[in-house]
């Protein structure tokens, strides 16, 4: 069996990938016409959560068979029971945006999701002081808690611009109780998906023993994302049936707007593919994270949250907005880059500080 070195470095560049990918996964929505939300929402899904984790384990996993046949059941069952727990934090995160909208949701879930699916694994497994003690961990700390600071500011940033936009269009549905609900469990939720991956991991380590090096996390996506997919689609077909609209999936309802079968499938399949991609390359990355790999899920979430909200800067969806929201919103993006550089050079000195030990005689 080959172990995959270590590299920190290497690992934050492939996790920096899959944020893109995350920040971006959303965009094709906008040329979606004519389909109701849970039409597209189960079409995506049926491709990120289902489709690509099976042909991507098929593509990377030498001996996938095998693997099934010998991992731990109980590891495929927790992490597919935990993946359905995150399915439903993913629908309360959607519903929240409704009535705090996008930036409040972002800030309050995301934030939550990052600090619980980083610490609760390790408070579980009992290892959390020991590997807090470890040289580097001040600079771990400071940049967790720099990053829980930074995805605060973008959030109060993004209500800023939701202000400013709603005094030249109107107000929507605007209720905080409601949402500031939605988000929390959105949050506890969104962070099981963390734990859906450790619970996993025994079958990775099987996949490892099998040859697939550090492709070996594809996987636990297997059971993870088929997991979230089963309680998504039920909500779905909830909906479908309560508004009439399977029907959408063959045939476009009358309406005003262009419309295309082909592009709104076309649309969510990239959606989809965008999305699977940012876990893709999470694995990468995680793999190589070293002493402090436990700090995969935090990276993920703060540059997840700082490059959305860089390709909003990019998109210009700031353009109409006062001075006091460009600047907190550039403030708010200098402290989620600190955030990760933090992370990034303690992830460096344990990684060095590791393998110096490994060389003592």
């Amino acid at each position: 069996m080959t172990m995959v070195e270590s590299n920190p470095l290497l690992g934050v560049a492939m996790h920096a990938v899959g944020a893109v990918f995350a920040a971006t996964c959303y965009t094709p929505q906008k040329r979606v016409r004519r389909w109701s939300w849970q039409t597209y929402w189960i079409t995506q899904a049926a491709f990120c959560w289902f489709l690509l984790p099976i042909l991507g384990a098929i593509a990377t996993i030498p001996n996938l068979l095998e693997v099934l046949r010998t991992a731990p059941n109980g590891a495929m069952l927790n992490s597919f029971l935990l993946g359905a727990a995150y399915g439903i934090g993913g629908t309360a995160f959607g519903v929240s945006i409704r009535y705090i909208g996008f930036s409040l949701t972002y800030a309050i879930a995301v934030g939550l999701s990052a600090v619980l699916g980083t610490m609760i694994p390790q408070l579980v497994k009992g290892s959390l002081g020991a590997t807090l003690s470890k040289p580097g961990s001040e600079w771990i700390i400071a940049g967790l808690v720099i990053g829980v600071v930074g995805i605060a500011a973008t959030g109060l940033a993004g209500r800023l611009k939701e202000l400013d936009l709603e005094k030249q269009n109107g107000k929507g549905e605007f209720s905080l109780s409601k949402g500031l609900l939605l988000s929390l469990v959105a949050g506890v939720l969104s962070a099981v998906y963390g734990f859906s991956l450790e619970a996993g991991a025994p079958i990775a380590d099987v996949a490892e023993q099998l040859g697939a090096k550090e492709f070996k996390g594809n996987v636990i996506y297997i059971f993870s994302n088929t997991g979230a997919f089963l309680t998504t689609a039920v909500y779905c077909f909830y909906l479908h049936r309560k508004h009439k609209t399977l029907g959408e999936l063959v045939e476009l309802p009358a309406g005003p707007e262009k419309a295309s079968l082909p592009v709104n499938f076309l649309m969510a399949a990239i959606t989809g593919l965008f999305w699977y991609g940012q876990f893709f390359f999470y694995n990468l990355g995680h793999v190589r994270m070293g002493n402090y790999e436990f700090t995969s899920w935090a990276m993920h979430m703060i540059m997840l949250v700082l490059f959305s909200n860089l390709v909003g800067v990019i998109l210009r969806e700031w353009r109409r907005c006062r001075i006091l929201t460009d600047i907190t919103i550039a403030i708010a993006l200098l402290v989620l880059t600190a955030s990760v550089l933090s992370l990034t050079y303690g992830n460096h000195i344990g990684d060095k500080a590791a393998k110096s030990e490994e060389v003592k005689p």
